[in-house]
């Protein structure tokens, strides 16, 4: 019997955490090995070379490989709304749509970072700027997003862009501060989903277990964070409970569904990475998207 092999980040609010330390995957009586990626463009050139069959990623990187003929779709959700930008104290923050343009003016000739090109933070920062016109700031990529707090620290950028988890970092260890919350950066936007291998889909009943298994997971980070902050800090030793509770209630936002905000959302990426070079070719809702699944298994409304 072949392997189910699932690549996954080190983000925390994602289920990947809760479905190893639990052990719920052996219920679909299939060898599950997890893979562990830095960034979600590196998880697609691992899709693309046939080393993992599943992956959670954001939806950006995802339509970056499908437009270069990497074979994916995204087969269900996981939050929404986790790209938080930070900075020192020194500079102002928002808390709304119409501030936006006012604390990202705090940055004209600066620096700005962001994890790796591509990333779902990379392309919302990159886009934001040029609907600002704001071609004076210089946006700095980093393989490993955990030196952008350092960098800030240093001088070496001014502020950044990255996970809620980044923001709980640069908090509790820099003295730093979101000075954009999620929702006011790219609303609904997929924060991360579930993408296959495109031939995985036939596989019905195994993509209906993992499915069962990933809402049973959000659902415990979503009604009892405190539970599953404990579960997780006793998996990962180096980071406590009251962190990880913090990180989920940045963007308390976790659903295996796929609703139609979801993916209004991923689409309206698309003439943005177009614009921005990293598409060839337009992608429509069916090049990305396999709903049948997800519907069967989620199908109230969702939870975000």
């Amino acid at each position: 019997m072949n392997q189910l092999r699932i690549g996954y980040l080190s983000t925390i609010y994602h289920t990947s955490h809760i479905l190893k330390q639990r052990g719920w995957l052996d219920s679909l009586n299939r060898p599950c090995s997890w893979h562990l990626f830095a960034t979600g463009p590196a998880m697609v050139e691992a899709f693309a070379a046939g080393e993992i069959d599943l992956g959670y990623i954001g939806l950006p990187p995802a339509m970056i490989g499908i437009d270069r003929g990497v074979p994916l779709r995204c087969i269900g959700g996981g939050h929404v709304e986790g790209t938080v930008m930070i900075a020192r104290t020194s500079y102002s923050a928002g808390d709304d749509d119409s501030s936006v343009r006012q604390v990202l003016a705090q940055f004209a000739g600066k620096k700005i970072g962001s994890p790796a090109a591509g990333s779902i933070h990379d392309v919302i920062i990159r886009f934001l700027l040029k609907e600002l016109r704001m071609q004076d700031v210089e946006v700095k990529n980093y393989a490993w997003a955990d030196l952008i707090p350092a960098a800030i620290e240093e001088g070496e950028i001014d502020a950044a862009v990255g996970t809620p988890q980044l923001a709980t970092v640069a908090r509790q260890f820099y003295g730093q501060h979101a000075i954009i919350p999620p929702h006011c950066l790219w609303h609904f936007n997929p924060s991360y989903g579930i993408v296959i291998r495109e031939e995985l889909i036939a596989e019905t009943e195994l993509l209906r277990g993992f499915l069962q298994l990933h809402e049973k997971a959000c659902t415990v980070i979503r009604e009892k964070p405190e539970d599953a902050a404990q579960l997780l800090a006793e998996q990962m030793k180096v980071i406590d409970r009251d962190f990880i509770i913090k990180t989920y209630s940045i963007s308390p936002k976790y659903c295996a569904s796929l609703p139609d905000e979801y993916i209004e959302s991923t689409l309206a990426f698309v003439p943005a990475l177009e614009q921005m070079g990293y598409l060839k070719h337009p992608l429509a809702q069916k090049d990305i998207f396999d709903l049948t699944l997800i519907r069967e298994v989620h199908p109230e409304p969702h939870h975000y």
